[in-house]
């Protein structure tokens, strides 16, 4: 398909009223993971955590993450999970799916997705519809283009719900081949595109993923995850490296025409 033009999210995060806009043009919306909103940075209020314990205390439990201070934030959690009676994963499971109903809802067709490392790969299925594919470790035809797509995140101190080990990791990407589109969640492993520039931290980017672009030299290699990234796009080789923003803030897709 000549002149294609493709819209691309990440770090949707809860954004349902913006994510049905963001196909809007376009031949084709991929998106790339981070559906779930657990909890906000700029607004204490929006997400899962304050939902079932009150801003009050997702205040409490960002302070504490944002000084470092994980036992602590854990203990905190724990405390407050075993206060809501029942078993914690009835609770969360309902929390998700709630969110997961009214995104999928959302999302347009035609749409290729993949998971962020806030996902719950398991619940996908019983969601999406007609038009939606969901890729992990797998390649997609698009415009006579090859679209690879790797989702999930690498194992952090902040233990998020879809991080994989590197091994797996490796794996998924392997499995891809050569490309025309390099699609996943996390970024590769350049310190530049990894820096938050806001949280003021490193994220974790991928080895396996820089490889492949060094030694495939896709067009396009696309990312999110970093929400505020130090350098948005870098090139390796012929690939430009993307990061298409975090969604939840822009509201808008980012836009290829290919």
């Amino acid at each position: 398909m000549l002149g294609m033009r493709v819209h691309v999210v990440s770090d949707v995060h809860g954004r349902a009223d913006a994510l049905a806009k963001a196909g809007d043009g376009a031949d084709v919306l991929i998106c790339l993971g981070d559906l779930l909103l657990f909890i906000d940075y700029e607004d204490h209020s929006q997400g899962i955590f304050p939902q079932l314990f009150g801003a009050e205390n997702a205040t409490r439990y960002i302070g504490l993450r944002t000084a470092g201070r994980f036992d602590e934030a854990r203990a905190l959690s724990a405390e407050l999970w075993a206060g809501l009676g029942g078993d914690p994963r009835e609770h969360l499971e309902r929390a998700v799916r709630a969110q997961y109903a009214e995104l999928f809802a959302a999302l347009p067709t035609p749409a290729y997705l993949t998971y962020g490392n806030v996902d719950v790969p398991r619940l996908w299925a019983d969601y999406v519809r007609d038009g939606h594919h969901v890729l992990d470790g797998r390649t997609a035809e698009i415009g006579g283009l090859v679209f690879g797509f790797v989702g999930g995140g690498l194992p952090t101190r902040y233990r998020t719900p879809n991080e994989v080990d590197e091994e797996e990791y490796a794996a998924k990407v392997a499995a891809l081949g050569r490309v025309d589109v390099l699609c996943s969640h996390i970024p590769p492993a350049v310190p530049e595109l990894l820096y938050d520039v806001v949280a003021r931290r490193y994220e974790r980017g991928s080895e396996a993923l820089l490889e492949a672009i060094r030694e495939t030299q896709p067009r396009y290699a696309l990312f999110g995850h970093v929400h505020q990234p130090l350098k948005p796009r870098t090139r390796i080789g012929r690939t430009e490296c993307l990061n298409v923003g975090h969604f939840r803030a822009r509201r808008t897709p980012y836009v290829i025409e290919i």
